[in-house]
């Protein structure tokens, strides 16, 4: 019998792009992951206790092929350490590696080949399982009229978020729009604090948008988990973070990760330097407050 067509085959041309990208939401050894698959593109979801969640959107751009024939959007789990480790061997330094990637294969296996080499084919399949959970609600949703929200450079605020480690505690954040500063404090045997002040450093705080201070508080691991698994690599380009409070203190934190092929001519980049959008993975995280703080 004649299989089926698959749901989606496609094709990337930067293998090591999605690794960086999907290494920046993987906090612990053992963690599943849903993928979720449109005519858009892909949507990498993990989480953990209904207190922290991070997606990665692949744009159907980032693909030099992209063919997409399901009705509605498959869901599948995957083990997203072995979906890592398993595009890994896909990626040679120094070489943008082309892979196509395919789903269901014939067992609702998630199916990869390289298919840039005359000489030698690698070629994996990966079990895939239904979802046994469903994604909670985060409902983000503005915290008012005025954005809550700031931009600072990513190696900046993982260095912030690290310093702040004290064990089983809480990171509060506030926000001062008198004095444009954001705060980021940490309590244990004594305390610890960090300030980001806009107009004293707007290469460090690249933007700021607070009409009334707030403050909340996060529990230090969630935290954590947005900025301790970002690549070398990914910090290296010092694109800033942004980190948005919605209604009820949600954070989101926002992250891009360049997924252009090493060996591609400079027409992405424009003037300031700045990639063209279709070459960018978007990954956010949301992280729940520990409690109600003051809005």
């Amino acid at each position: 019998m004649e299989h089926e067509a698959p749901d989606l085959v496609c094709q990337l041309d930067s293998v090591q792009g999605m690794v960086d990208a999907l290494t920046a939401v993987r906090w612990k050894r053992y963690q599943d992951a849903v993928l979720e698959l449109s005519e858009h593109g892909v949507v990498l979801i993990v989480e953990e206790t209904c207190c922290l969640q991070a997606k990665v959107y692949l744009q159907r751009e980032l693909f030099i092929k992209y063919e997409y024939r399901a009705q509605g959007r498959p869901r599948f789990g995957v083990s997203l350490g072995l979906l890592v480790d398993c595009l890994n061997t896909f990626s040679v330094p120094g070489h943008s590696s082309v892979i196509e990637i395919q789903y269901p294969g014939p067992d609702m296996q998630l199916l990869l080949k390289s298919i840039d080499s005359l000489d030698a084919c690698i070629y994996a399949e990966i079990r895939t399982r239904i979802p046994d959970t469903i994604s909670w609600d985060y409902s983000f949703e503005s915290a008012g009229g005025t954005p809550l929200s700031f931009t600072v450079k990513a190696a900046a605020l993982k260095e912030a978020i690290d310093d702040l480690e004290w064990p089983g505690s809480s990171i509060q954040i506030t926000l001062q729009p008198a004095l444009p500063s954001v705060s980021f404090k940490g309590e244990g045997h004594g305390d610890l604090q960090v300030d980001f002040m806009y107009y004293a450093n707007t290469d460090l705080l690249i933007a700021f948008s607070c009409d009334r201070e707030v403050s909340y508080r996060y529990k230090y691991k969630f935290l954590r988990a947005t900025t301790s698994n970002m690549p070398s690599s990914v910090i290296r380009d010092n694109r800033g973070s942004k980190l948005t409070i919605g209604r009820g203190g949600m954070l989101k934190v926002q992250h891009l990760v360049s997924v252009a092929r090493l060996s591609a001519p400079h027409t992405h980049i424009d003037s300031a330097g700045y990639q063209h959008p279709s070459r960018i993975a978007y990954i956010e995280f949301f992280v729940k407050p520990e409690k109600d703080g003051n809005d």
